[in-house]
């Protein structure tokens, strides 16, 4: 099986600062959830208007509860409308969750790359991550010009291994050169 490596796609740069990484997601408390939820699957299929009306009537009569977790939610620093975001909880997600476990899909068993793979790949990155305009994906295709025969090798190891699809083997070879990059870099 022959693969080509060099066909290389332009990837959007998602450089992680770690000065803009905060993610804030406010979550309810479970109490609060299970009976949002509750409510969710009894007016399930109501039409936009009854389910409105539903809700109102439900705020009113768990005024305390409803309180409580919007007093939780500005203590903690949440800026949004905290009755919107528990109305649009219920009517948007709640109200079309399953209510059935799916069942886990089976996976293959994990077939690795070659440690004179990963070790070609580090000593390739550490080689070029001090210039200016070196990015993963360049670099990957780099790579794949500069070490084609330990790359053939890799790739007729995988085809007997199990791996059928070239496309499946290109994206592995190639996730595992980016994750060897990031690995490196955080270190």
């Amino acid at each position: 099986m022959e693969i080509n490596f060099n066909d290389h796609q332009t990837e959007p740069s998602s450089q992680n600062d770690d000065s803009n990484f905060t993610i804030y997601r406010y979550k309810f408390t479970d109490d609060f959830t299970n009976e949002l939820y509750k409510f969710s699957k009894i007016h399930q299929y109501d039409h936009r208007k009854d389910f409105k009306e539903a809700w109102n009537n439900w705020t009113d009569e768990n005024s305390d509860l409803v309180d409580n977790e919007v007093r939780r939610l500005q203590n903690m620093d949440y800026n949004g409308d905290v009755l919107d975001k528990m109305f649009k909880s219920a009517r948007y997600y709640f109200r079309k969750k399953s209510t059935v476990k799916k069942e886990p899909q089976q996976r293959r068993n994990y077939i690795g790359v070659q440690k004179d793979l990963l070790d070609a790949m580090d000593e390739h990155i550490i080689s070029n991550i001090n210039y200016k305009e070196y990015k993963p994906s360049e670099g990957f295709s780099l790579f794949c010009r500069e070490k084609i025969e330990l790359l053939q090798e890799e790739v007729n190891r995988l085809c007997n291994s199990g791996f059928t699809d070239h496309v499946e083997i290109k994206t592995k070879i190639k996730k595992t050169y980016k994750n060897r990059y990031f690995m490196l870099v955080t270190k």
